[in-house]
């Protein structure tokens, strides 16, 4: 379903697997043999008081992180830190629909895998494996930043300071019908039935599909009316399409963009208050600073900002990109720029 070469390290950079051992869904089910997707930057002090956690996005793999946001003149310079980059269950390097070893859940028969179902297992593995009891930071955007709130909420007292950047603690309604008809572009085909492929001409347009529904909201109004693309290299807006957002998804596993498609549109924190939003939020002891992107249209600044107010001294620092939700990417070095001011000043305070 995907290319062969794309879920290993030659293509996203090396990792190592850890076993957790079996982990119980908060939704039902069981991964009877859950392994994570592990990269390390730094050296673990002995006090064991210097990790930082970064959490995955949607699609995305340690790979970017490593790549844009990580090193020496970063806020996460790991001379500093120990910086442990986690991939979120289902995101193709960790357990996932296509490599789990278990055939009761191989392919479209994985089972329905939570934010706090991710949390839960790198608490685990912090814990178990390199005996980090609490965190001096956990970092995070897109769905990232749906992990390391949820990290704050469940574990108040291991999380000293958080920054979820372009995200929010509870997905929005239109994440919700965002997340359904990312879904929807991969399985409508006639090529998909009983929840398996039947062709890889059908994979391949699920996958195109999919690609192109994100054109329409992971960039901005303004990056396509301003042809902010050919900054970027290209000539035209199809050129940009079919040279950058097409094979950005061609090469992955829809069962895998499905998982986290399913977990993305079901993320809440305040499931752990009754469906109380101000009482989840209010149990932060973490600093935390807010960054959305001002011109994002799936977590736009004013819905990131209702949350901060609900989060005990907490601070909004917004990031400018006129890239939107996909300036995640870095796509120029102002966008890396704020968010090292942002991070360097959380972490030294």
């Amino acid at each position: 379903m995907y290319h062969n070469d794309f879920y290993t390290p030659e293509t996203q950079g090396a990792y190592e697997l850890i076993s957790i051992g079996e982990l119980q869904l908060e939704n039902g089910g069981v991964i009877p043999e859950c392994e994570l997707a592990v990269t390390t930057l730094g050296t673990l002090n002995e006090a064991r008081d210097n990790a930082i956690l970064i959490t995955t996005w949607f699609s995305g793999t340690h790979q970017t992180w490593l790549q844009h946001y990580i090193g020496p003149g970063h806020a996460l310079d790991p001379g500093k830190y120990f910086i442990v980059i986690i991939n979120q269950i289902g995101n193709g390097l960790s357990t996932s629909p296509h490599n789990t070893s278990d055939p009761a859940i191989t392919g479209s028969k994985f089972p329905r895998v939570s934010i706090g179902d991710d949390v839960v297992a790198q608490e685990r593995l912090l814990r178990e494996h390199f005996g980090i009891q609490q965190l001096y930071a956990v970092v995070g955007g897109s769905m990232g930043a749906e992990q390391t709130y949820e990290w704050a909420v469940r574990f108040p007292e291991k999380v000293q300071r958080a920054a979820p950047i372009a995200g929010t603690a509870q997905a929005t309604p239109h994440d919700q019908l965002f997340t359904r008809v990312l879904a929807e572009a991969i399985t409508v085909d006639p090529g998909y039935a009983d929840g398996e492929y039947t062709s890889n001409e059908a994979v391949s347009e699920g996958l195109r599909r999919h690609a192109r529904v994100w054109t329409l909201l992971g960039l901005s109004t303004e990056f396509w009316k301003q042809e902010y693309w050919r900054s970027l290299g290209f000539e035209s807006k199809e050129q940009f399409i079919s040279e950058f957002f097409e094979p950005l998804f061609a090469a992955m596993d829809p069962n895998a963009l499905l998982t986290m498609a399913w977990k993305w549109g079901n993320g809440d924190v305040a499931r752990h208050t009754d469906g109380d939003l101000a009482a989840a939020l209010g149990r932060i002891k973490a600093k935390v600073f807010v960054m959305p992107i001002n011109e994002d249209m799936f977590f736009p600044v004013r819905d990131c900002a209702a949350e901060q107010a609900l989060i005990p001294g907490s601070e909004l620092r917004v990031i400018e990109h006129i890239a939107g939700h996909f300036g995640l990417f870095n796509f120029d070095e102002s966008y890396m720029q704020q968010v090292d001011q942002h991070l360097g000043e959380l972490l030294a305070s």
